[in-house]
């Protein structure tokens, strides 16, 4: 027979359940530390020589090391701890974090202001549209940053320095449509290690000048800003390095959950990037000659070459995360409207994050084999660097103001108390990188405003062409009457329809009708809608509505971080015992063939990028995975 607990050892009967929690913690813990801190893991390699021979650089005095690092130390205080960790994270869309899923919230909040809501949610496509001039540069800053170890090693590999950058990212670019599964597992240990090589490092040096802790005053910070108010501005713009990646910890947050994210940060990677920093400070002062590269100065002799090849794989795992990140956020832009279809693949049997966007990835890879080759250093890449992460966090506090008043309901006084002074610290960035602009700072600009144009011209000549198509049909209620009224033959079988509009008659089952003259036993109009939710339950996915004279209406929901599935649909349907049986069903879809013309709608340039951006996208039917034997397709032209 057990014997019962023990009522005095209440301690010992509650270890069991927090000893679990931490088990199953840990994994994630160590998963976020590989996959959303690669980024701001390897600012080190480059911020503080960027600060002090970059092209704004300062004098090297002590007085300005400590305050060059007092700011560091404060600005990842305030921006990653207090505004990411603390506040940000809190606004999280069913789980799902990043600049769309705060986008939607913030549209979720602002519907009874359309006007504000279309320029908010105008502000956040913008921020996302810079993501990809950030992903561009992260893989090349972060390997040339790392490569550039051999330099130090020997100056006679300096020639080699940009070839090797060059064959890692076509290596690192060529892997991608093998997945991440086979390799993830590596992620967090290897970034384990690097985190803990940069804390080693770093306490060596702070351990022969402990003096160097006193950067954490912020007197240090305010006494250089006073005696050198334009110098101090300047240096922002390579302060900032220090905090890219920070928006990945709330993007990611959907893959790790909020606990693992802000655990790591707090008790590992923050704490090691500060010691490492400030290591690479107490190093400038004793010897000013260590700024040609303070990060690798910081290792003895011995350990330059591991110290090369640990942080070339710390540098592809940051670059990693960025191209998922750019694959993951293309998906979402697909469902959401704002893109046009693409190829995805999925290259994970067991995870649905794990997807390869064949164009996102070449376009990326040529992309950053051009800016390797035509600024050469990751200190010539440090200028182009910085305007879209700052924009980036610009808008997260602009948008996080909406949801504290529209979604958390909080006092307007106390938003603007915080929101407020994030503001002013992220304008103050973004106005010291906007002086980057000539030496590189065009590039995520010109990157970013390419890409929001492509993404508002679709979503816009979206829904011009909606407009258009529903010009020429007829309501679907009275349509279905008069079939009632005046039925045609009826074949055996069922016809599904695809179409985007729940109320009006598709263009295919028209001309089927006008050319055919015959309708099929059971019509299906399908309509696919895209919520504003990461992922939608079962339960809510499908919705069947009887129309009369065996027609019937199904909507299918998908989230923004699913991928639609025709067949898997129907399944879904038959389970609620609407049976589709795949040899006895048609799938009829409408292509049409656009015409940009000078009717009032978009201006006529736009309309050609529309068009052009439609030709280009991947047909719905093997978008949605529909068998390519069981589609008729019926084309039509229409004028935008």
């Amino acid at each position: 027979m057990t014997a019962p607990p023990d009522p005095n050892a209440p301690a010992a009967a509650s270890h069991g359940p927090d000893e679990g929690a931490r088990k199953r913690l840990a994994p994630l813990v160590i998963g976020a530390i590989g996959v959303v801190y690669g980024d701001i893991g390897t600012s080190p390699l480059y911020t503080l020589r960027q600060c002090f021979s970059g092209t704004h650089s300062l004098p090297l005095t002590p007085g300005n090391v400590l305050g060059i690092l007092s700011i560091i130390f404060w600005a990842l205080t305030v921006i990653v701890t207090l505004k990411y960790i603390t506040l940000i994270m809190r606004a999280d869309n069913r789980g799902e974090g990043g600049i769309l899923a705060l986008t939607a919230l913030v549209a979720r909040g602002t519907e009874s202001h359309p006007r504000r809501r279309w320029w908010l949610v105008g502000f956040g496509i913008f921020g996302a549209a810079m993501f990809y001039g950030d992903g561009m540069i992260t893989p090349a800053i972060s390997v040339l940053g790392a490569v550039e170890g051999l330099e130090i090693i020997t100056p006679q590999l300096h020639p080699f320095i940009v070839p090797v950058t060059l064959v890692i990212i076509v290596f690192l670019f060529t892997i991608q449509k093998r997945g991440t599964a086979s390799v993830g597992n590596l992620f967090g240990p290897v970034m384990c290690v690097w985190f803990t090589v940069l804390a080693l490092l770093g306490l060596l040096h702070v351990i022969r000048n402990p003096s160097v802790l006193t950067a954490v005053n912020p007197a240090h910070a305010i006494a250089f800003v006073v005696a050198n108010p334009q110098l101090a501005f300047l240096a922002l713009g390579a302060v900032v390095l220090a905090l890219t990646g920070a928006e990945a910890l709330y993007a990611d947050m959907g893959h790790f959950g909020a606990t693992p994210i802000r655990r790591a940060w707090m008790f590992f990677v923050g704490p090691a990037l500060v010691l490492n920093y400030f290591g690479q400070g107490a190093l400038l002062l004793a010897d000013p000659a260590a700024i040609k590269n303070p990060f690798y100065l910081l290792a003895p002799q011995w350990a330059l070459l591991p110290l090369v090849i640990l942080a070339t794989c710390a540098a592809i795992i940051a670059s990693q995360a960025v191209i998922s990140g750019a694959f993951s956020l293309t998906r979402a832009a697909i469902q959401m409207g704002y893109c046009p279809r693409l190829k995805l693949l999925h290259t994970s049997a067991r995870e649905i994050g794990q997807i390869y966007v064949p164009f996102i990835n070449w376009t990326l890879l040529v992309a950053v084999m051009l800016l390797v080759v035509g600024f050469h250093s990751s200190d010539n890449l440090g200028g182009a660097y910085g305007i879209a992460v700052t924009l980036a966090m610009l808008i997260d506090s602009v948008l996080i103001f909406f949801v504290m008043r529209r979604i958390w309901r909080w006092r307007l006084p106390v938003a603007l108390a915080i929101v407020v002074p994030l503001c002013v610290i992220d304008f103050a960035f973004l106005a010291s990188n906007s002086l980057k602009i000539p030496d590189g700072g065009w590039f995520p600009l010109l990157i970013g405003a390419v890409v929001f144009t492509l993404l508002t011209t679709w979503k816009k000549g979206r829904a011009l062409l909606l407009t258009r198509l529903a010009e020429d049909t007829m309501p679907l209620d009275l349509f279905i009457d008069s079939i009632g009224a005046s039925p045609p033959i009826r074949v055996p079988g069922t016809a599904v329809f695809l179409t985007s509009t729940v109320n009006r008659v598709p263009h295919a089952l028209l001309h089927n009708l006008k050319h055919n003259k015959v309708l099929h036993e059971r019509v299906v109009f399908l309509t696919i809608v895209s919520r504003d939710i990461p992922r939608v339950s079962a339960a809510e996915r499908v919705t069947i509505e009887h129309l009369g004279h065996n027609f019937w209406q199904i909507q299918a929901d998908f989230g923004f971080t699913e991928n639609p599935e025709v067949p898997a649909l129907l399944e879904a349907c038959g389970r609620r015992e609407f049976e589709f049986d795949m040899m006895d069903t048609s799938f009829f879809v409408s292509r049409e063939t656009l015409i940009a013309t000078r009717t009032p709608g978009m201006a006529l340039w736009r309309e050609r990028l529309f068009v052009s951006m439609s030709r280009n996208a991947v047909k719905a039917t093997d978008f949605f995975r529909i068998p390519t034997n069981r589609v008729v397709e019926l084309g039509t032209q229409v004028e935008l």
